[in-house]
């Protein structure tokens, strides 16, 4: 492994056939992300007035220094799976850090969706007696809605002015919103839409 790494036990002698396990693994995590520039790997056994064996109550803690960041891993298997062994719960912890590299990887890249979120308007024009009305968008544009792609509270519970987000679709006569959602109270008496 070219990058440091950092074995540690606390309250126990290290054990070769752990420390080897350890290294395996970090060096498979370094294969997969070469721009690693650390590792430290923490065994806290058992004190010396505890059990050991399995059962014994232990925790994996791992540290990776990747450029600009530091990830971490704790597992602490006594919470939820007390008869797991130390080396199965350090093979996990390094199974979960790589996860956390391939995760940081993608945001290095770019490769991570960005969550689009609906389009935002306010309602321009109520016509209750007819159970439509018109939106109006940032751009400026007008979007026809009518009662039924009301979500929430409902088509009554719309203001000239109320803020909502909505789903645009094509309809016969141009655009219309096929949902509409109140998401702001309407602005103050005086305030013009648009601005």
């Amino acid at each position: 492994m070219q990058v440091p790494l950092q074995i540690t036990h606390l309250h126990a002698a290290p054990s070769e056939r752990l420390d080897t396990l350890i290294r395996e693994r970090a060096a498979e995590l370094e294969q997969f992300y070469p721009r690693l520039t650390g590792c430290h790997v923490r065994i806290e056994h058992p004190g010396q007035h505890h059990r050991r064996g399995k059962g014994a109550h232990f925790r994996v803690r791992i540290e990776v220094s990747v450029p600009g960041k530091t990830l971490v891993v704790s597992r602490d298997p006594a919470a939820h799976l007390p008869n797991e062994d130390v080396y199965l719960a350090t093979t996990e912890a390094f199974h979960e850090m790589r996860r956390q590299l391939q995760d940081y990887a993608r945001l290095q890249r770019g490769d991570v969706k960005t969550r689009i979120r609906p389009p935002h308007a306010r309602v321009a024009r109520l016509h209750p007696e007819e159970d439509f009305g018109f939106l109006e968008t940032a751009d400026g544009r007008e979007i026809y809605f009518h009662r039924a792609s009301v979500l929430g509270p409902g088509f009554d519970s719309l203001t000239v002015g109320s803020e909502v987000r909505f789903s645009e679709e094509s309809g016969e006569k141009g655009p219309q919103a096929s949902s509409v959602e109140l998401v702001g109270q309407p602005p103050a008496p005086g305030v013009e839409l648009g601005s």
